[in-house]
């Protein structure tokens, strides 16, 4: 099988996000429409029923470097969570305690459902930050605090 383009993945991986709206707990996009290397993603999770993440709505960001789908995206919180495999501090994902080995089959939504999915385990269920608490991120474009 032939490898597809990156900017194609991507585009097709766009036009999931679109069409997954109302799949119910997850939806994504560009961060920037006018990114035309397609590298920051903007992804926001529902928090699951009967979680400590319950009616909470988690904002992420992914930012897809020239290597992706070969290489993972960078993922990071924006919202503070206390959850295994996040970074206290910074917000960023530990994807290797989210999901098995990165694969280039793998796809921005599988990554936000992974979230979700380990959101709704029953493995010990930390108390959360305050639910409008930030972590300080730095835009990498401007430099400035988002």
């Amino acid at each position: 099988m032939s490898e597809v383009p990156r900017n194609f993945r991507l585009l097709e991986e766009l036009e999931q996000g679109e069409k997954l709206s109302n799949d119910g707990y997850c939806t994504y996009g560009l961060s920037d429409l006018e990114d035309r290397l397609m590298h920051d993603w903007t992804g926001l999770i529902l928090g699951p029923l009967n979680t400590p993440f319950e009616n909470r709505l988690y904002q992420v960001l992914l930012h897809c470097d020239e290597n992706y789908p070969k290489t993972p995206p960078k993922v990071r919180f924006i919202n503070q969570i206390n959850m295994p495999g996040v970074n206290q501090k910074t917000g960023e994902v530990d994807l290797s305690t989210v999901m098995d080995k990165w694969k280039p089959s793998y796809t921005i939504h599988m990554i936000l459902k992974a979230l979700y999915s380990k959101m709704n385990r029953k493995e010990p269920r930390l108390a959360q930050p305050d639910e409008n608490s930030t972590y300080k991120v730095i835009c990498p474009v401007t430099k400035n605090p988002v």
